[in-house]
């Protein structure tokens, strides 16, 4: 018999839980890890995503991390920009009329992730260790979270996935 600290289950109550959380924090998103540390390899974890969260675009170049976002509820749109800021590509992800449940990236794309529903629940995938310095490489031609012009630059986002 499977001993109840050697699993958790993904629940109703642990999503709401979760998004309960998510909505109590100024970035409009929360995670939920099944890894035990930081230090784990991979990290999994819920990732949940309220509408006008920001999340700047970013990389996983330095160490070199794939990222993988399987969608649980809600619809998404996964944007891949060039080196220069410009949107290259979009892909809606999610439960419904979406042409993908997810996503996988490879190391060093530039990518961010905006929730199209009120609410959006991922399955998130990546290897570990985590390192806060090194985790993302945050692109310096999109606006810093909690940055002023940070909720238009999300709003050109969006349109831009119409």
């Amino acid at each position: 018999m499977v001993q109840e600290q050697t699993l958790q289950l993904i629940t109703h109550d642990l999503i709401d839980e979760t998004a309960g959380r998510a909505a109590r924090s100024p970035r409009r998103r929360m995670n939920h890890n099944f890894h035990a540390s930081a230090a784990d390899n991979p990290h999994r974890f819920l990732n949940v995503f309220l509408k006008g969260t920001y999340v700047q675009p970013h990389r996983h170049l330095n160490p070199p991390k794939a990222e993988t976002f399987l969608v649980l509820e809600g619809r998404a749109a996964v944007l891949v920009f060039d080196g220069d800021g410009a949107v290259t590509a979009w892909h809606e992800i999610g439960r419904g009329t979406c042409p993908a449940f997810g996503i996988d990236l490879a190391p060093g794309v530039w990518h961010t992730i905006v929730a199209l529903t009120d609410r959006v629940v991922c399955f998130e995938v990546k290897p570990g260790p985590w390192d806060p310095a090194t985790d993302k490489d945050f692109a310096s031609w999109a606006p810093r979270e909690g940055e002023a012009d940070a909720a238009a630059y999300l709003d050109r986002l969006l349109a831009a996935t119409v």
